[in-house]
């Protein structure tokens, strides 16, 4: 049986919504997965189609969930369905709602000097998400965000202080794992715009990750 991959898209245009989620959409496909693509939040309301999913892909940035649709997510990823996404699509997207971030992970709150050069640093290379991946650079949004201590981090970057010289040297999360009760949850700050993931190891990182998620 084919697994089944939930993929709502919808937000701030700025993230390119519809054509990233279109891109990892067909990449679910190709691994064999039964996708579900839709424009609408109203969906996680319904309990048994979440129930039915392996792995859920938000991306959605800026904008408002009800505790009805909040609720439904959280409690598809409590029950064993995976979480996977990147950027403002799963980390910025519903400011208000503290117990999505808590599921996720973390939350947006700078990119210092907007689209910049900045180096990716893999930090555990053995990780089946990570593996035979060597460290990067890429031109876009470098994220500050605020990240839970416990996730599991496989990726980093520093900041070099030229944007904002309080945080020279700060150490950021770029790509974590974690639990969120019975389901996995994945996440990288990478993938700002769909040309982002003309870079290589941001797309096979996705790729690992969502199927890495996936129940």
């Amino acid at each position: 049986m084919k697994k089944k991959a939930l993929v709502t898209w919808g937000g701030w245009d700025g993230h390119d919504p519809q054509s990233t989620s279109a891109l990892f959409r067909d990449v679910l496909e190709a691994e064999g997965y039964h996708v579900v693509y839709l424009n609408t939040l109203d969906v996680y309301t319904d309990a048994p189609f979440m129930q039915s999913l392996d792995l859920v892909v938000p991306v959605w940035t800026m904008a408002e969930i009800t505790g009805e649709q909040s609720k439904g997510l959280q409690a598809a990823i409590a029950a064993g369905c995976g979480l996977g996404g990147w950027h403002g699509g799963m980390c910025d997207s519903f400011r208000k709602d503290t117990g999505y971030q808590w599921m996720t992970g973390g939350q947006w709150v700078a990119h210092p000097g907007n689209i910049i050069p900045y180096t990716v640093n893999l930090s555990k290379k053995e990780n089946p998400i990570t593996k035979g991946l060597a460290n990067f650079q890429i031109t876009s949004e470098q994220y500050y965000m605020h990240t839970d201590p416990g996730n599991e981090v496989l990726a980093t970057t520093t900041f070099d202080g030229k944007h904002a010289d309080w945080v020279k040297g700060t150490v950021m999360p770029v790509v974590w794992t974690r639990p969120w009760q019975k389901g996995r949850v994945f996440y990288t700050s990478l993938g700002h715009a769909r040309r982002d993931f003309e870079v290589p190891e941001v797309r096979e990182i996705v790729r690992r990750g969502l199927l890495w998620a996936a129940r």
